[in-house]
């Protein structure tokens, strides 16, 4: 007994997004730990995911790649998309580049999104990402900061100047560097898998550069609740601005994270970053195209699993 053979007439009956084969998510959960990083067909072959015993080895290797990739410009512009979520990497990639006194004044930042309403205000305060980024990095950072005319924030005024922003970058020799968690759907920054049956095709589905107060899908507000708010979902908003994947998938080398191990043997992330490693690159399964990227995916070597239940 289990969800696909009780499903049918139950609440979650066309609850998930179309393109959603649990068949075969449940045969990507189904393969053995030790084989998670074994590489697929449709990965790039700069794509390599790295386990970690815990979280604060996690935390000090994201933020080490981060820092080193700032290091390596030697002064040259580079231009990151940057996440809240995970966060613990940032004060080491403030504590990098102090050490190393590397100044970031040739960076340029894109907050990949930001909380909103349906006309795409934004949140502020305490509960914003931009707040966020701030106390987690560029204030810490001190006289090494990014400028401030180089930080960019998902408001619904900025985030459509992006795409001009990120290809004059480009064309001025600047390497783009994708920072990312993945979502419990599989998101990445807030574009949902939802969102790929309103497109014909996944080239379709590429061109897509942002969405303003895009509708979040309900296991998202969830995954919010738990891992940011208390449990108290009353205080998620239901919508964010958010970049898409004409500007996540145009980077030039991705650095991301999965640590949602809850404790207890508890965790929400296993399911997802086996179906980023092995669904194959879908519009439905937006994570999917990350291992298409050059790039280091860290993870919790938890996750992994196996992903079944414990014997009493």
């Amino acid at each position: 007994m289990d969800f696909n053979s009780t499903v049918k007439g139950s609440l979650l009956e066309g609850f998930y997004p179309e393109g959603w084969d649990f068949e075969k998510i449940d045969a990507c959960c189904a393969n053995a730990p030790e084989s998670i990083t074994e590489k697929q067909s449709f990965w790039n072959d700069g794509f390599n995911p790295i386990a970690c015993d815990n979280v604060q080895e996690f935390d000090v290797k994201m933020g080490h790649e981060i820092a080193n990739e700032i290091k390596k410009a030697n002064g040259k512009k580079i231009a990151f998309i940057l996440p809240v979520g995970p966060m613990g990497m940032y004060k080491w990639a403030v504590y990098f580049l102090k050490e190393w006194n590397v100044s970031c004044k040739n960076v340029y930042c894109f907050n990949m999104d930001e909380w909103a309403d349906a006309e795409g205000n934004t949140i502020t305060g305490e509960a914003s990402f931009q707040s966020a980024m701030e106390n987690a990095f560029y204030n810490p950072l001190g006289e090494l900061t990014v400028p401030k005319e180089h930080r960019n924030f998902a408001t619904k005024e900025n985030l459509p100047t992006y795409p001009e922003k990120i290809a004059k970058l480009k064309a001025e020799g600047a390497k783009l560097v994708l920072v990312y968690g993945i979502g419990r759907m599989c998101h990445i920054a807030f574009w949902e898998p939802q969102f790929g049956s309103e497109f014909a095709s996944n080239e379709e589905w590429l061109k897509q550069p942002y969405r303003i107060g895009a509708k979040l899908h309900p296991l998202t507000i969830e995954q919010n609740a738990l891992t940011s708010f208390k449990s108290r979902t009353s205080l998620v908003p239901c919508r964010a601005n958010t970049v898409g994947p004409a500007i996540l998938f145009s980077a030039d080398y991705a650095i991301g994270g999965a640590d949602g191990a809850l404790g207890r043997g508890m965790q929400w992330q296993g399911m997802s970053l086996w179906m980023t490693l092995r669904f194959g690159p879908t519009r439905f399964v937006t994570s999917s195209f990350i291992p298409t990227l050059p790039g280091k995916l860290f993870f919790l070597k938890e996750l992994a699993g196996p992903l079944c239940p414990e014997a009493n």
